[in-house]
């Protein structure tokens, strides 16, 4: 059976090696970023350049997005030169970007009235996971969309679960980022604990990894904020995003989130030293800091 051929939107941190791995899986693949320059890596590999979002669309069967923020998502599908302006039936879009839910059940709606279909699937995994393979995918839209796109998550992830209907991956999403949030902000307490205890945090992170405190966020963050490596695997500035999501998500629904608000005013104070560009571990950088306390 031939390949579906794949439009793909965005070659950032994550997408640029997303669409890789769909490259390397043999999907035909037309790329188009904003900054043009990020297309040429794909381009070499046998991808082919489209000059819009708009072209990309005319150039593909199926057109993934992998985008910063909202606004983004909403400029890309249907500003002047976007996504609907070529939609045709038998097309399917899928978001991979972290947005909002409202904007995954208009792009469905739009979807559905040009006889197309749609699918959210934000992605959990960081860099390490997008260039592995390896991504947690989590996907809102009709089933019949989920099977069809299922080889294509493939190539991109390991655990790709269909978590209801359009704007469900959305809500999934915000919820591993209230996760992770606050695990990260656990983590930091815990380390700044021990260090101003007089106690190594090093081994505490080591002795707490074989128990029932231990954690991915534990394992990996922990050791970056002990080596203070904060390159970006994911940004300050898009994780305080995603939780300004999950609050707006909450308050229209009216359910109490205090701690998911307490980081993000934390990881505003992160952005105010500068240091929004930096991993999101760099969390615990910002405890270590009120606490007066060096944990590297």
């Amino acid at each position: 059976m031939t390949e579906p051929r794949i439009g793909f939107i965005g070659l950032g941190i994550m997408g640029a090696p997303m669409a890789m791995n769909l490259l390397r899986a043999g999907f035909p693949l037309a790329v188009h970023n904003r900054t043009r320059d990020k297309e040429m890596s794909l381009v070499s590999e046998g991808a082919v350049a489209a000059d819009s979002p708009a072209a990309t669309a005319d150039a593909a069967d199926v057109i993934i997005t992998m985008l910063p923020d909202t606004p983004d998502v909403e400029s890309v599908y249907f500003g002047a030169n976007g996504v609907f302006n070529r939609v045709r039936p038998g097309h399917l879009l899928i978001d991979m970007s972290t947005a909002s839910p409202a904007i995954a059940r208009r792009i469905h709606q739009a979807a559905v009235e040009r006889g197309a279909d749609s699918l959210d699937a934000p992605v959990s995994g960081g860099d390490i996971g997008a260039k592995t393979g390896t991504l947690s995918i989590m996907v809102g839209g009709s089933v019949e969309a989920f099977e069809r796109a299922r080889p294509i998550f493939q190539a991109m992830g390991k655990n790709i679960v269909h978590t209801g209907d359009a704007g469900a991956g959305q809500v999934t999403k915000a919820c591993n980022q209230i996760v992770v949030a606050l695990t990260i902000e656990a983590v930091g307490e815990a380390l700044v604990l021990a260090k101003k205890s007089g106690v190594d945090p090093g081994r505490v992170r080591q002795a707490l990894l074989g128990g029932f405190a231990q954690s991915r966020v534990l394992d990996v963050h922990g050791q970056r904020a002990l080596e203070q490596r904060f390159e970006p695997g994911f940004r300050v500035q898009l994780h305080r995003k995603d939780l300004a999501i999950a609050l707006q998500a909450a308050q229209q629904l009216d359910v109490s989130i205090p701690l998911t608000a307490t980081v993000h005013d934390m990881m505003n104070s992160l952005l105010a030293q500068g240091f929004g560009d930096k991993d999101h571990s760099i969390l615990i950088y910002e405890l270590a800091r009120r606490a007066n306390v060096d944990i590297g």
